[in-house]
C-alpha cells in the first residue's frame, strides 16, 4: 500500500505552522499539501512557494476561493478582486485547483435561485482569467445544512449545472466524501464530471454524529464514520479521476492533539480506509 496520491489539506492539521507541517510530512513520506490562504498568507506567499518547492511537495489545491452571491455591486467587486488575487496565489504556489465555496444567501433574501446565477456570472468572469494563469475552478457543492450561509449549492448536480456552462479547463467541481455521501444520485454525477473531465479534486472526510454546535467542525477522521471511502474512491476512479486523494477535516479535537500525530495517524487511516 502506497501514500503515493495522498495529499493532507492543511486545515487537517492547522496547529502546524507551515514550516513544521512541510516537515512532518517530509519526514512521513507525504508527497502533496492542500494548502489555505489564510495561513500562507501569514508565513508570505513566495516564501511559501520555496517552501514547499524545496521539500519536493506537490501543492494539490489552494483553499479558497468563492462567496459570489452579493447581490450589492461594490461587495461584488470586492469578491471579484479576491477571486483573482486567489487565482494569482494559486498559480504562485504552483497548483492547478482553486477550491470555490459558493456562498451562501444575501442577508434577508431566500432566493436560491438568483443566488446561483450570480455564480454563474461570476465564473463566466474568473474561468478565463484563471484559465490563463494555469489554474482551474473547482467548485465544492457543500451539504445542505450549509445552503443558508455559506454555500447555495449543496448537490453535484448543482455544481456540475454551474460548472458545464464554461470549457472543463475552466470549471470544474471538487467531489467530498463529507458533503456528498448522503446523495444517492452523486455517482451518476461523479459519472457525468469524469465524462467532461470535469473532476478537478477529490477530497475525504467522515462522518460522524451527534454534530458539533455550529455544526461546522464536526468532520470525523476517515474510519470514525459512516462513509465508505474505498466505494467513493471507486467511484471516480471509474470515472477516470486518476490525481490526488486530499484528507480535509474540521475537527476540535483533532486540532487539540500534536498536529505531528494527528498527520502521521490521518496517512495511517488513508491507507486502511481508501486504499
Amino acid at each position: 500500500m502506497s501514500l503515493a496520491r495522498f495529499s493532507i489539506n492543511q486545515m487537517t492539521v492547522k496547529q502546524l505552522p507551515l514550516p513544521e507541517l512541510v516537515d512532518a510530512c517530509r519526514e512521513l513520506g507525504v508527497p502533496g499539501v492542500g494548502l489555505w490562504r489564510e495561513p500562507v498568507r501569514a508565513h508570505g506567499l513566495q516564501a511559501t512557494a520555496e517552501l514547499v518547492r524545496d521539500a519536493g511537495l506537490t501543492v494539490t489545491t489552494l483553499c479558497r476561493g468563492g462567496f459570489l452571491t452579493a447581490t450589492d455591486p461594490a461587495e461584488r467587486a470586492r469578491a471579484l478582486d479576491d477571486n483573482r488575487a486567489a487565482v494569482d496565489e494559486a498559480a504562485t504556489l504552483g497548483t492547478d485547483t482553486l477550491v470555490l465555496v459558493s456562498g451562501g444567501l444575501p442577508a434577508g433574501s431566500k432566493d436560491l435561485h438568483g443566488a446561483r446565477e450570480r455564480i454563474a456570472d461570476a465564473l463566466g468572469e474568473l474561468g478565463p482569467y484563471a484559465a490563463a494563469r494555469g489554474v482551474r475552478l473547482a467548485v465544492e457543492p457543500l451539504h445542505p445544512m450549509y445552503a443558508a450561509d455559506r454555500c447555495v449549492v449543496s448537490t453535484l448536480a448543482q455544481a456540475l449545472d454551474l460548472a458545464e456552462r464554461f470549457p472543463a479547463e475552466q470549471v470544474g467541481v471538487t467531489v467530498d466524501t463529507y458533503h456528498l455521501w448522503w446523495d444517492d444520485t452523486a455517482p451518476a454525477q461523479i459519472a457525468r464530471a469524469g465524462a467532461s473531465g470535469r473532476i478537478h479534486s477529490f477530497q475525504l472526510a467522515d462522518w460522524t454524529t451527534p454534530l458539533p454546535a455550529g455544526v461546522l467542525n464536526g468532520r470525523g477522521q476517515i474510519g470514525d464514520g459512516a462513509i465508505d471511502m474505498r466505494e467513493w474512491r471507486s467511484y471516480v476512479e471509474k470515472a477516470g479521476y486518476d490525481g490526488p486523494i486530499e484528507v480535509e477535516l474540521f475537527n476540535d479535537a483533532l486540532w487539540a492533539r500534536d498536529g505531528r500525530e494527528v498527520l502521521a495517524e490521518t496517512a495511517q487511516r488513508f491507507l486502511a480506509h481508501a486504499v
